[in-house]
C-alpha cells in the first residue's frame, strides 16, 4: 500500500506545464506518480517523454489513445480522426521511446492508504478512448464500470476535472496537465489518503513563447495559441463529447 499518489493526465507533449507540476512539493513528495495516459501527442513529443522516463521507478504508466495513435502512426498507419501534430510527434519519437509506449498496459491497480484498491485508467477500463462525462447518468457508468471492483476509479481523456459517485464507486478525473478545458493552469490529482482536484498556476503566455521557440511543429504558433493562449470551454468541449458519451468514442 502506498500513502500519496499524484495523478497526471493528458500531458500531450506540453513540457512546461509538466514541469510546473514537477515542481509542485507535493508531486515531489508523492511515494508514486501515476500517469494517465495521451503523454506525448504534442509540441514536445520527445522531451516529455525523456522528463518522465527520469522519474524512474515512482512513475507508473498508463496507456492512452493519443499514445496509440503515435504508434499507428510512426508504423505508417492511420488514425480514424485526423490530428496534423500526432502525425509530426510521431516522427520525432526515438525507437526506445516507442518501444516504452508499445508496452503500456490499459490500466493498473495500486493500494492506496485511505482509499483502498485504486483503479487507474486513461478514459474508462475497457477503452482508451471512451468517453464518460461527469453529467453521464449512473446506469453509463455502472455499464462502462462493469466488471470493475476497485471502490476508486481514476480516468483521464475528457480534460476536464471532476468527482462524483456513481453506483457507491468514486470516479476521479484529474483533468489535463497541458490541454485543459474550461480553465487555465494545469490540472492534476492527489490521492491518498483522501481525494484532492489540484490545480498548478502558471504564465501560460512564457509558456506559449518557449514551445514557440523550442518546438519543431510547424503550426506551433497557432497551436499554443489555441491550446495556451485561448484553452476551449468548458461548455465548447462538452458540445463534442457529449454526444458521443452516449455509448460511443471518441479520440
Amino acid at each position: 500500500m502506498v500513502s500519496s499518489v499524484a495523478v497526471l493526465s493528458d500531458i500531450h507533449g506540453v513540457l512546461p506545464a509538466l514541469e510546473a507540476v514537477l515542481a509542485e512539493p507535493d508531486v515531489a513528495a508523492a511515494e508514486v506518480v501515476v500517469l494517465c495516459g495521451d503523454l506525448a501527442a504534442g509540441p514536445l513529443p520527445r522531451q516529455t517523454l525523456d522528463r518522465l522516463a527520469a522519474l524512474g521507478e515512482r512513475a507508473v504508466w498508463v496507456r492512452g489513445n493519443a499514445d496509440r495513435a503515435l504508434l499507428t502512426l510512426a508504423a505508417g498507419g492511420h488514425i480514424t480522426i485526423p490530428d496534423p501534430i500526432a502525425g509530426w510527434a510521431a516522427g520525432e519519437l526515438r525507437p526506445d521511446q516507442l518501444a516504452v509506449l508499445a508496452g503500456l498496459p490499459l490500466s493498473v491497480t495500486i493500494e492506496v492508504d485511505g482509499l483502498g484498491e485504486v483503479l487507474f485508467c486513461h478514459a474508462t477500463p475497457r477503452d482508451d478512448e471512451e468517453v464518460v462525462l461527469v453529467d453521464s447518468p449512473p446506469e453509463r457508468w455502472l455499464e462502462v464500470l462493469a466488471g470493475t471492483e476497485a471502490e476508486t476509479v481514476v480516468c483521464g481523456h475528457t480534460h476536464m476535472p471532476f468527482a462524483r459517485l456513481a453506483g457507491r464507486r468514486r470516479i476521479v478525473n484529474p483533468g489535463s496537465v497541458g490541454m485543459p478545458y474550461g480553465t487555465t493552469g494545469a490540472h492534476w490529482a492527489l490521492l491518498g489518503p483522501g481525494v484532492q482536484l489540484r490545480r498548478t498556476v502558471f504564465d501560460a503566455e512564457a509558456a506559449a513563447r518557449a514551445l514557440e521557440e523550442t518546438s519543431a511543429y510547424p503550426g506551433i504558433a497557432a497551436w499554443a495559441t489555441d491550446f495556451l493562449r485561448n484553452p476551449a470551454s468548458d461548455l465548447e468541449a462538452l458540445r463534442v463529447f457529449s454526444p458521443r458519451a452516449r455509448g460511443t468514442t471518441a479520440t
